[in-house]
């Protein structure tokens, strides 16, 4: 279920050539996660490229995003509960701008205010989480880019990168959905791990800290990588690759039933529903590349209760537990 709108607009298949860097396969980790899901899905998003209605929960995502992103603009002694929330409405002024559908979703005025409260009370929530006037993020909205041995590009986009005065690095990305039940709990952690293999890659540091900040029902996750986590999940981003160019040169795309196909826009189109797929386009137009745009929530929904809880900073330095989910 995605976060954020950026989640439905396909990234890059493949990089434009330059001085230096050759054509070569792209991918992110919204488009793996696709993948995982359903070939399918990947299929419609990324091959075909169809479109996707805007829904309320991506484009509260979004907004909540926008908002948390501005928020550190703002003094430390400033940030504060009533900033955030006084940010909700110009943040929601200039999303309507660059995508006026979005006024469309509400059937009224009533509508949009009460999904506005919820925006609201998320932000608020995010306050009994951390206390942003004793944080510096040292990145907002951080695009990081990495290419591997195997020729593969990773692609992504960090919602905050939080560098220590010892430097250590901890990823920090919101989420506006509930924590996943354990037995989820990988799924949310491989988006994490692709965006710590990509800053290792590139700086030579393992981050010290990957932090999920779950603002659907106040629960972070915590979770400290090694250089064991971070090979296995390189081989694991090369194994899917694989996977998805035999997908591309067989034009096997084959659905994948789970509990997403509640959430999914495709179902008149798709095999399980009795729907047809459109016909493949062509190759060539299909490798054309696609907007490099910020990932969206690899989370599932979760009914874990709520669980609402204090995170102090500590100067200096990040919690270097192995996993902590709290």
């Amino acid at each position: 279920m995605s976060d954020t709108l950026a989640e439905h607009a396909g990234d890059l298949e493949a990089v434009a050539p330059d001085d230096a860097t050759p054509r070569g396969p792209s991918l992110s980790p919204s488009r793996a996660a696709d993948f995982m899901a359903c070939p399918l899905l990947y299929r419609f998003r990324v091959i075909d490229r169809l479109p996707e209605p805007p829904s309320p929960a991506a484009a509260r995502g979004t907004l909540v995003h926008a908002v948390l992103e501005r928020l550190f603009d703002e003094p430390a002694a400033a940030r504060t509960p009533a900033a955030a929330r006084t940010l909700l409405a110009p943040q929601w002024d200039r999303l309507v701008e660059a995508a006026p559908e979005l006024a469309d979703m509400f059937d009224d005025d009533a509508q949009r205010h009460a999904w506005i409260d919820e925006a609201a009370l998320m932000l608020d929530r995010y306050f009994t989480l951390e206390d942003p006037t004793r944080i510096e993020p040292s990145y907002r909205e951080m695009s990081v880019t990495a290419l591997l041995e195997s020729g593969l590009t990773l692609r992504g986009y960090i919602d905050r990168l939080d560098v220590a005065r010892t430097g250590e690095l901890r990823i920090v990305d919101y989420k506006t959905g509930a924590a996943p039940r354990e037995e989820y709990e990988a799924r949310a952690l491989f988006q994490m791990k692709f965006y710590a293999l990509v800053l290792w890659r590139t700086r030579g540091t393992i981050p010290r800290v990957l932090q999920l900040i779950y603002l659907g029902n106040g629960e972070i996750m915590r979770y400290a990588p090694d250089e064991a986590d971070l090979l296995a999940t390189e081989r694991k981003i090369n194994a899917l690759w694989q996977a998805i160019d035999r997908a591309r040169t067989s034009g096997d795309w084959r659905p994948r039933p789970s509990r997403l196909c509640e959430w999914c826009a495709f179902q008149a189109i798709c095999p399980v529903y009795g729907g047809t797929p459109p016909p493949l386009p062509d190759p060539e137009q299909a490798d054309q590349p696609l907007p490099d745009l910020p990932a969206g929530d690899l989370a599932l929904p979760s009914a874990s209760p709520d669980q609402r809880v204090s995170d102090p900073e500590t100067p200096g330095s990040f919690v270097p537990a192995r996993r902590t989910v709290i």
